[in-house]
């Protein structure tokens, strides 16, 4: 019990002076903690209403929201201009946590016998506007029993936006090239964007080779091993598994899998806040940035 609510419950009975004494609290303090009572309680009443809104948005993002993400959703969506600290501290106080960082699993087998490509991006996974620089990858769906699915993505790198992504029960080349023929689906055209991938076996083959060819895309390859040289699509990935999985080991089976990854996927797109897009989905920020003019007005 709060010593100073104790206080006020026997002060009648036994004197402040007295019970201050026993409890080891000052007077004053004792004073000023019933003085203050009804903004504290107007305080806690707020901070209830606020915890309630909270854990809305937590598990509208399927609990993989942390603090400054649910800050960004709720000054967004009430125009208030909410402190992301008071928002870390009543998630603390209320057992409430976004997703943990899982560790991650490499699938790239290079095949040394497969031309390479020269490396376009040198690390610099930026774009100073969108359909310019893709990246892609190939991440593994664990499923029950030993199985696995795969996920090969293709990912812009002005907006984040995932512009073309493929599933499949094997790790064929027709799976990078889908994921290629998704995103021109998407885009409508690609001509001299450069797609920036790892040296795995399915994106040094002839098939997407070829792919890119006829997309117009010109071909960029990181580093052999190194993991940096395509380290955007690399969290992408774990993101994806961090907050489809959330801790689980792996999927029930196929479909389940492929349905969690449909709508994440989606999700991803329209309403998972970026923190490198000002706290704005990568469509969020395609659309303001089409509506900001590029170029000053003529002068009158």
């Amino acid at each position: 019990m709060n010593r100073f609510q104790c206080v006020a419950d026997h002060q009648r009975r036994y004197g402040v002076k007295r019970l201050c004494g026993i409890l080891g609290v000052s007077r004053s303090g004792f004073y000023y903690w019933r003085r203050t009572a009804t903004d504290r309680a107007a305080r806690q009443a707020a901070d209830a209403r606020l915890t309630v809104r909270i854990r809305a948005v937590h598990q509208e993002s399927d609990g993989t929201y942390g603090a400054p993400r649910i800050t960004a959703e709720l000054r967004e969506t009430s125009g208030e201009a909410v402190n992301h600290k008071r928002v870390a501290r009543l998630m603390r106080a209320s057992g409430i946590e976004g997703v943990r960082l899982r560790r991650r699993h490499r699938t790239t087998v290079p095949d040394p016998a497969a031309a390479k490509a020269p490396d376009l991006i040198g690390r610099d996974f930026t774009a100073g506007e969108p359909n310019t620089k893709y990246v892609g990858d190939i991440t593994y769906l664990p499923i029950d029993g030993g199985k696995f699915c795969y996920l090969a993505t293709v990912i812009d790198l002005a907006s984040r936006r995932l512009a073309g992504w493929a599933i499949a029960d094997h790790i064929r080349a027709d799976l990078v090239t889908d994921a290629l023929a998704a995103a021109l689906r998407t885009r409508g055209s690609l001509p001299g964007s450069i797609m920036h991938t790892d040296h795995g076996a399915q994106y040094t083959s002839r098939a997407f080779a070829e792919a890119c060819r006829s997309a117009g895309v010109r071909r960029s390859m990181s580093a052999v091993g190194s993991s940096a040289d395509n380290a955007l699509a690399e969290s992408f990935n774990a993101t994806f598994k961090r907050e489809t999985l959330q801790g689980r080991k792996s999927w029930p089976d196929e479909h389940r899998a492929r349905l969690d990854a449909f709508r994440w996927l989606n999700r991803y797109n329209t309403r998972r806040r970026h923190s490198r897009l000002g706290q704005r989905s990568p469509i969020a920020f395609e659309n303001a940035f089409h509506l900001t003019p590029t170029t000053l007005a003529p002068a009158a």
